[in-house]
C-alpha cells in the first residue's frame, strides 16, 4: 500500500472518530465543505510525504484542533495540553505550583497582575503592571497565555527566570524565582485602623471563596441579616486586581451582599436563559464596592449585581468588560477545552462584555501614588 494511501485511510479514520464525537459536524463538513477537505487532505498527504523531516501525525492532529479552536477569533476559548490542563484545574481547586503570580495579557503585553503575598515574586520585588518580557530567555511577545502560564510553573524545588519591564522606571529587570507550592486564600480581611469599618480584600473566586468569606465574616464578627449586632457599621468589598474564577463562586459571594432577587442571567446559544438567583439571607451593611480596570469577570458579576440593586457603591475606574462565561471540558487523552459558553447580563439586563461597569464615583489611583485614594474615599464615603 502507498504511502499516500496509508496516509488518506487513517485521516479518514480520524474524520469518522471526529464525527461520532462531534454530534454528525464532520459529516456536515464531508457533505458542504468537500473542496476545503480535498485542501486538507492533500496538505497533509504532501507534509507527509515531501516535507524534509518526518512529520509527526499526532502532532498535526494536535495543531488541527487548536487551529479549529483558534479559527473562533475567541481570545478565551482556548485547547490545552494534559499539562496546561492539569494545572488550570489546579489553580481553580486552590493549590498549585508556582511563583506566586497572578498573570494576565493584553493584545500587546503579558504582565504580571499581582504578586501573591509571601510568595517568592512577592518577596523578590515583582510588582503589579511589570510587563514579562522573557520566561527563562524566551520571548512572550507571540505566546498564547496559558502557554506562559506553563512555563513559569514546574518541579517544585526548580527556578525560573522572568526578564520584565517596569514602566515606573523604564528599566528592565530579571528575576530567578525558585517554584514552591503555592497556597491562595483568596479572601482577607481586617478592621480598618481607627474605624468601625471592615476591609474585605478577594483576590480571585474559586470552589473555597464562599467558606473563606464565611469564616472571614465570622471572625470580624459580621452576622447575616441582623445590622444592629454587627461589630462593624460599614465594609468595603475589595475586587481590585481580581481577574474572576469560578461562576458559582462569584454567584455564591454575590449572595453575602446583595437582597432577594437575581444576581446574573447567563445566555446561552442553544440552552436559553439561565437565571441566578439571592436568597433573603444577605449582610444589610453599608458597602463600598473598590474596582479598576483589573476586576474582571466573575469579579463583575458580583460588582454588577451590588451596583443594579443599589446594595452599595462602586468606587474606583471601569472595570475590565469581560462578560463572558466559559466552560472547561476534559478529553479523552487528559487534554482540555476551555470553551465561551454564553454571555452573562446583570440583574438590570447589561451586557457588559468589551464595555466593563462604570464605578459610581470614579477616583483614579496614579501609577506613582503614595496613597490609596480609592480606600481612603470609600472609607469618607462610609463615615458620611
Amino acid at each position: 500500500m502507498s504511502d499516500r494511501r496509508r496516509v488518506l485511510i487513517g485521516f479518514f479514520g480520524v474524520l469518522l472518530v471526529l464525527a461520532a464525537l462531534a454530534g454528525g459536524l464532520i459529516a456536515g463538513v464531508l457533505i458542504t465543505d468537500y473542496n476545503n477537505l480535498g485542501t486538507l487532505i492533500r496538505v497533509i498527504s504532501l507534509i507527509d510525504n515531501n516535507h524534509i523531516d518526518k512529520s509527526n501525525r499526532s502532532d498535526m492532529i494536535n495543531g488541527a484542533i487548536e487551529g479549529i479552536v483558534r479559527s473562533l477569533g475567541d481570545p478565551y476559548s482556548v485547547y490545552m495540553s494534559p499539562k496546561m490542563y492539569k494545572d488550570l484545574t489546579e489553580q481553580v481547586q486552590g493549590s498549585f505550583g508556582g511563583v506566586g503570580i497572578e498573570v494576565e495579557k493584553d493584545k500587546e503585553h503579558l504582565y504580571v497582575l499581582k504578586p501573591i503575598n509571601g510568595t517568592p515574586a512577592f518577596k523578590a520585588g515583582l510588582r503589579t503592571g511589570d510587563i514579562i518580557l522573557k520566561i527563562d530567555g524566551k520571548s512572550t511577545q507571540d505566546m498564547n497565555i496559558y502557554v506562559a502560564k506553563n512555563r513559569i510553573r514546574g518541579p517544585l524545588g526548580t527556578s525560573v527566570t522572568l526578564t520584565v519591564f517596569r514602566n515606573s522606571d523604564e528599566k528592565i529587570y530579571e528575576y530567578r524565582l525558585k517554584r514552591e507550592v503555592i497556597n491562595v486564600p483568596t479572601v482577607e480581611g481586617k478592621i480598618l485602623r481607627g474605624t468601625n469599618i471592615a476591609h474585605i480584600s478577594i483576590g480571585q473566586f474559586n470552589a473555597n471563596t464562599d467558606v473563606e468569606l464565611e469564616n472571614v465574616l465570622r471572625e470580624l464578627g459580621i452576622p447575616m441579616n441582623d445590622p444592629e449586632r454587627s461589630k462593624v457599621k460599614g465594609i468595603i468589598l475589595d475586587l481590585r486586581d481580581n481577574p474572576g474564577g469560578e461562576l458559582e463562586a462569584a454567584v455564591h459571594v454575590a449572595d453575602f451582599f446583595v437582597p432577594e432577587g437575581s444576581i446574573v442571567s447567563i445566555e446561552y446559544r442553544t440552552e436559553g436563559e439561565e437565571i441566578y438567583r439571592s436568597d433573603k439571607r444577605f449582610i444589610n451593611l453599608p458597602l463600598v464596592v473598590l474596582v479598576n480596570g483589573n476586576s474582571a469577570s466573575a469579579s463583575e458579576i458580583v460588582s454588577g449585581a451590588i451596583k443594579d440593586t443599589k446594595a452599595g457603591i462602586l468606587v474606583g475606574t471601569k472595570t475590565f468588560g469581560k462578560g463572558v462565561v466559559q466552560s472547561l471540558y476534559q478529553l479523552q487523552n487528559g487534554a482540555g477545552l476551555k470553551l465561551t459558553i454564553g454571555r452573562y447580563l446583570t440583574p438590570l439586563k447589561h451586557d457588559i462584555n468589551n464595555k466593563g461597569i462604570e464605578p459610581d464615583v470614579k477616583v483614579k489611583l496614579p501609577n506613582n501614588a503614595t496613597k490609596d485614594i480609592q480606600l481612603d474615599k470609600a472609607i469618607e464615603i462610609l463615615k458620611d
